[in-house]
């Protein structure tokens, strides 16, 4: 009933994405294999349509690319660090089968306003060929089910951690709801790497910096030294709010003007260069409207096609509507959790539910009961209660903190994770092969 799970919420711009943009893939008469990774390979074709594709996401952000020697090497750690994960997944159970792909592709193919079969056209016509197109899908949504099980569901924020994040920042020059743009470079030190090794990543990290004080651009400077995901963006990590950040980081982001450039930090995943862009900030009141409203919910499965929801509701909104009570045809009709409590969702703010559920409630009047209505996780019945504006300044300054030190948890463990699996696999070269 509430949020898509990000591994859904990630599929649903690709059609607009640069993504879709990759010519077909050159039939060679002989391909070859660039790196061994544990078991299997990674060949010169799928490299080489990852660097067209790279190449045409950098040039639609005017990002300038390094040189093609060493965008090669960025992007093959990349498919490595990418065949690691889907190795890892596949051997403890992570399977996306066709019916789950189909589902997704759909919901896709909506969101772009286009059926399965117009949907299928246009990724034909940008030069994918659909199978493989729909490969990468099943691809990523194990890579997304592999970081909610190994990392997010682990992760937890006590109230204790809030509460110490909210005096961290008292008196500082940033707050909750500070917020920095800013890029970033990462040189990532293997874990438990020698004084050796430690010292080439050091060098590399600061070769990086004198490239960015020569006046090279930030964004070329990071494409062709950062080890972050982000880097063939130019290392934009976009607005972050203080609490999504390292705690490494603040001070140093405080004390840097828009524009500048930080020296190299070290972290346990390794040296990092900063650059912020702007800042802003404020603790203005927050007042929402509130919507209190209940629902009944019938989902779709292999015994109950959509047209069977369908009629099930509206045959409960015709007895509604002469008289029955909806709490109790909620209790015994609903495949919520909240038809126990009659079908009450309670008070809800606006983004607490998915947008095609919180569309149509908006539209309620008070008292309204609406058409059946259909969202990812089945068809709805809606009626509205009440309404009313809610100052919740405080609710969601606490609920923001939570949810921003939960993502930066998440994503520390994520990277360590990622960087432990690199770490343990077997991985060998053969990119300079001829």
């Amino acid at each position: 009933m509430f949020r898509l799970p990000l591994a859904l919420l990630f599929f649903l711009p690709l059609l607009a994405s640069p993504a879709l943009a990759q010519t077909r893939a050159p039939v060679l008469p002989v391909d070859r294999i660039v790196a061994v990774v544990n078991n299997e390979v990674i060949t010169r074709q799928e490299l080489d349509a990852r660097l067209r594709l790279a190449l045409r996401q950098m040039k639609a952000q005017n990002v300038p690319a390094p040189p093609l020697p060493v965008l090669e090497k960025q992007l093959l750690e990349r498919l490595i660090m990418e065949k690691v994960q889907l190795q890892f997944a596949r051997a403890t159970g992570i399977r996306v089968d066709d019916l789950q792909l189909d589902r997704a592709l759909m919901r896709i193919a909506a969101a772009n306003n286009l059926n399965i079969d117009e949907f299928r056209q246009a990724v034909e016509q940008d030069g994918v060929p659909f199978s493989r197109f729909r490969e990468e899908i099943r691809n990523e949504i194990i890579l997304a089910r592999l970081r909610e099980r190994e990392v997010e569901n682990r992760v937890t924020v006590t109230d204790a951690e809030v509460e110490q994040f909210f005096r961290s920042v008292e008196g500082q020059q940033h707050d909750a709801e500070t917020e920095y743009h800013l890029a970033h470079i990462l040189v990532r030190v293997p874990e438990q790497a020698s004084p050796e090794t430690i010292q080439a990543r050091r060098a590399r990290a600061e070769q990086a910096l004198a490239e960015l004080r020569k006046g090279t651009p930030f964004a070329q400077v990071a494409a062709a030294y950062s080890d972050a995901p982000d880097a063939l963006n130019g290392g934009e990590l976009g607005w972050r709010p203080a609490s999504r950040l390292p705690e490494l980081f603040l001070p140093v982001l405080d004390a840097l003007s828009p524009g500048a450039v930080s020296d190299i930090l070290r972290s346990p995943a390794g040296f990092h260069i900063l650059k912020l862009n702007d800042k802003r900030g404020g603790k203005a009141p927050l007042v929402v409207e509130q919507t209190h409203a209940r629902h009944i919910l019938v989902k779709v499965n292999e015994l109950v096609s959509e047209a069977d929801a369908k009629r099930r509701l509206l045959a409960l909104k015709e007895r509604i509507e002469n008289g029955a009570d909806f709490a109790e045809l909620a209790r015994l009709n609903s495949e919520d959790a909240s038809a126990a409590k009659g079908g009450d969702l309670g008070w809800l703010a606006p983004g607490d539910t998915v947008p095609e559920f919180e569309r149509a409630m908006n539209a309620l009047p008070v008292g309204g009961l609406s058409e059946p209505v259909q969202t990812p996780f089945g068809w709805h019945l809606i009626q509205v209660l009440e309404r009313r504006k809610q100052d919740v300044t405080d609710e969601q300054r606490k609920l923001k903190a939570r949810l921003m030190i939960r993502e930066r948890k998440a994503d520390e463990a994520y990277q360590e994770f990622v960087r432990q699996l690199r770490d343990q696999a077997y991985v060998e070269y053969r990119l300079e092969d001829r």
